[in-house]
């Protein structure tokens, strides 16, 4: 049985007429799906920059099952540093793009402000930055590499000081987010993720999970104009 290996153009124009052909026989218009990307913006990870390093703690690993370590070489070590970078690939990367921000990429002039106490005031030179590519910001609060968060439970957390220090943190965000959206005119996608959880079976399963449901009420509890944040739980495995 012999297998014919086709013919592919040179990369160039060709490269795509060929492309629109063979998608062509499957149904699918590719001018037709490139038009409609265009009126879709993605959504740019800022941590892929400095390898999730953020700009918090300087010098101290990540935690919370983060499967990086921090440390990849040639990776931004100042948020300047980071904007520079991003400035490039947003010129390298085609279509409209956003960027989504990591509670831990605040700039407090050295200042520490712990987590619960984050604010839009973090993010003044972010937001600047923002308006002057032409981009929107989205938002993620950050429930890892913090010692309350070193046994792996936040929202979820059996002591409820510790949990209520994450429930503060992610009131405070989702204000941050709301600015974000004023600020620029375009609504911020407010992601919360979290590391709670186990990878085996533990014998109280529903525990935990009541006590997450509670906490996520609380931070959802106030009403934020979707017009300038919008939230959104990202699922666990």
């Amino acid at each position: 049985m012999s297998f014919h290996q086709p013919e592919y153009p040179a990369a160039g124009d060709g490269a795509y007429s060929f492309a629109r052909e063979r998608y062509a026989a499957w149904g699918v218009d590719t001018d037709a799906v490139l038009k409609s990307l265009a009126g879709i913006s993605v959504s740019l990870h800022c941590w892929q920059g400095d390898d999730v390093g953020g700009f918090e703690n300087q010098g101290t690993g990540l935690t919370g099952g983060i499967a990086v370590t921090g440390n990849y070489p040639g990776r931004a070590s100042t948020p300047d540093e980071l904007r520079n970078d991003l400035e490039l690939v947003l010129k390298l990367l085609p279509g409209k793009k956003r960027l989504a921000l990591h509670a831990s990429y605040a700039e407090y002039s050295g200042r520490r402000v712990e987590r619960n106490e984050v604010d839009a005031a973090g993010f003044t030179r972010w937001i600047d930055w923002a308006k002057s590519q032409h981009l929107g910001l989205d938002f993620n609060p950050t429930y890892f590499s913090h010692p309350k968060s070193a046994d792996g439970f936040t929202l979820a957390h059996a002591d409820s000081s510790i949990r209520n220090f994450w429930i503060e943190h992610g009131i405070a965000c989702r204000k941050i987010g709301e600015q974000f959206g004023r600020s620029l005119g375009t609504p911020c996608i407010n992601n919360f993720w979290i590391p709670d959880g186990y990878k085996d079976t533990p014998a109280d399963r529903r525990t935990p999970r009541e006590r997450l449901v509670e906490s996520l009420d609380e931070i959802f509890r106030e009403s934020i104009d979707p017009a300038y944040n919008k939230d959104s739980v990202e699922a666990k495995l």
